[in-house]
């Protein structure tokens, strides 16, 4: 298994990663997980972690682990100890070693591939990924054995309708034994009338230019933030924001039961596993457009906003008229979470997978 972190950097594709590397040694399998040692390997699943450097990250919000030598070395030798070799994401430094030395150790490569482009409110930026995406997603795509896509949008924004070789639609899994409708509220979270959420990494891409414009709009609004990142939410002075910070799964699973509305105002995203977990807990969502349709059947419990990061004041109005207007019943709330429960499995993904994999 090869991501650009682990776990512990907080990111969505890396608790992904996580998620999957259990499930499928659960299911029987020999895993090892290869990521950037930066952040700490966990101690539950056997690791390689490798030297890289993140130039990118701190100025872009784009995290990207560059491996030297001892770190290409470690990866080398990983890639001939498997069988297969599963990806996550295309345009990340790791992945693209990683296959290419698949390729030439005659290893199966299965790519999960999360995002396709990111409409970055520069255009300097947006030109870069269109180009990455054409250079390195594209070519890496076509390469791979099997091509596993977490979102619908995602697929036919690379593959087109209909696509253009085989594919499997499979999404991320929910756990279960935490993300529930019934359990604790949170604790210690600050009051107030209208409580909205907001988890996810405190980048560009995830909206976080719309939740300052938001809270400016919505003085009456508390706006609860879990995460971390480069973007600090405590500088834009607004009494209505708090920082919670990263959050345990626990935490977060009482969050989400105690607010109203998960906020999720991103862009260049696939399926953030948070509208899942979200969902499982019966809270309803506000995303980006076309997060909305990454699973077909899931459109019609999330709200999604046109969000333009280059015009964050008119998402903000955008999502603030779903606020304004009537939300989800009890009822409604209670059969969105019975159906996500059903619907998201970690132990139906991994067997995918390793079907993937194996085949």
């Amino acid at each position: 298994m090869i991501s650009h972190f682990f776990e512990s950097h907080l990111g969505g594709i890396e608790r992904v990663a996580g998620h999957l590397c259990r499930n499928m040694r659960a299911a029987g399998a020999e895993v090892v997980w290869a990521a950037s040692g930066a952040d700490a390997a966990p101690d539950d699943v056997p690791s390689v972690a490798l030297a890289c450097i993140n130039p990118t990250e701190a100025l872009t919000g784009l995290p990207m682990p560059i491996p030297g030598p001892r770190g290409v070395l470690a990866l080398w030798r990983a890639v001939g100890a498997a069988d297969a070799v599963v990806l996550h994401d295309a345009l990340y430094v790791t992945s693209i070693l990683a296959l290419v030395m698949a390729k030439v150790r005659r290893r199966r490569t299965v790519l999960i591939q999360h995002i396709a482009a990111i409409p970055f409110a520069s255009a300097v930026m947006r030109w870069v990924m269109a180009l990455a995406n054409l250079c390195v997603t594209r070519p890496m795509v076509a390469a791979a054995d099997e091509v596993v896509f977490i979102s619908d949008t995602v697929r036919a924004q690379l593959l087109g309708d209909p696509a253009r070789r085989p594919y499997r639609l499979v999404f991320n899994g929910v756990d279960g034994t935490v993300f529930h409708a019934v359990g604790a509220a949170a604790e210690g979270a600050p009051g107030g009338k209208h409580q909205v959420l907001f988890v996810g990494r405190y980048v560009e891409k995830k909206g976080l230019s719309v939740l300052r414009a938001l809270a400016e709009m919505r003085p009456d609004l508390t706006i609860w933030m879990a995460g971390t990142g480069p973007i600090r939410p405590v500088g834009w002075g607004l009494a209505n924001v708090h920082d919670l910070g990263p959050q345990s799964p626990a935490q977060l699973a009482a969050l989400y039961r105690s607010a109203q509305w998960l906020v999720l105002p991103s862009v260049g995203e696939g399926f953030p596993l948070v509208i899942q977990e979200a969902m499982a807990c019966g809270l309803p969502v506000i995303c980006g457009q076309p997060t909305d349709l990454a699973d077909p059947a899931a459109t019609r419990w999330l709200r999604g906003v046109p969000v333009d990061l280059g015009d964050p004041q008119a998402a903000a109005r955008a999502v603030a008229a779903v606020l304004a207007g009537p939300g989800p019943s009890g009822p409604e709330r209670a059969a969105m979470a019975q159906w996500a429960a059903a619907r998201y499995s970690w132990t139906m993904m991994a067997r995918a997978v390793l079907d993937a994999a194996s085949a």
